[in-house]
């Protein structure tokens, strides 16, 4: 997968977070920060 893709899908986990409750914002900001880790790391291998 391109490290990029990873990124852009990542973000788009925190689209629309001001409809989401409040206390699911930090299950998604968990989720974001994984899929980011993931995908920076992929650059290495670049």
């Amino acid at each position: 997968m391109d490290p990029r893709a990873g990124i852009d899908e990542a973000m788009a986990g925190l689209e629309n977070l001001d409809q989401v409750p409040l206390a699911e914002h930090v299950e998604r900001f968990d989720a974001v920060h994984s899929q980011l880790t993931a995908a920076l790391s992929a650059i290495d291998r670049v």
